[in-house]
């Protein structure tokens, strides 16, 4: 008979990102997000490639990208409300970490299950964050599929991606839970 886990069956039916733009200081010092850190590379990892690694982004770290973001989606031609969007995320962010996809050359692990893993990484640390006690989002938007921005902002090599930009800190209000997926219409039964 398995051992229950009560507390941590509950947090993951309840759990619940707070919006990126609610948060508010302070944020996760050094030690506390490296065990947050350390959570979220317990994910799966089949093949133990580690197809991941993670770029902490401070609030100092947040106005280059701002600025970058504007202006790459100018070069782009996004339109000012699109290129607002990319830029806002760190015109307000206060902590991110941004999880990089690095593919590893693999005879027996095909690319498409390393992204599977760097996507579990980045549920992880949004979950361990939530866990902690803290507010967090998951983001990704139009910098995040940008080469320049990529390279310029971030220093990604060419075999390199953005997963997505995890922004952790003080949640200011619990939002009210939304919507959840129909199970009935999403499982079948064999």
């Amino acid at each position: 008979m398995p051992t229950p886990n009560p507390a941590a069956l509950d947090f993951l039916l309840t759990r619940r990102s707070r919006p990126a733009k609610t948060l508010t200081g302070p944020v996760p010092d050094r030690a506390a997000l490296t065990q947050l850190l350390t959570a979220a590379s317990r994910s799966p990892d089949h093949g133990k490639l580690e197809p991941w690694r993670f770029i902490v982004i401070d609030r100092a770290a947040m106005a280059p990208l701002a600025e970058l973001a504007q202006k790459r989606g100018e070069a782009l031609a996004l339109g000012p409300e699109q290129t607002l969007k990319g830029r806002a995320q760190f015109d307000q962010g206060l902590l991110a970490v941004a999880v990089i996809e690095v593919q590893k050359l693999s005879e027996k692990i095909p690319p498409l299950e390393q992204t599977y893993a760097v996507g579990g990484v980045c549920l992880a640390l949004l979950n361990a964050a939530l866990a902690a006690g803290w507010g967090a989002n998951w983001l990704s938007g139009w910098p995040s599929h940008d080469r320049m921005f990529m390279q310029e902002g971030l220093g990604l090599a060419p075999h390199e991606r953005v997963a997505g930009f995890i922004h952790i800190a003080t949640e200011t209000s619990a939002p009210p839970d939304r919507p959840r997926p129909d199970l009935d219409t999403l499982t079948t039964w064999l």
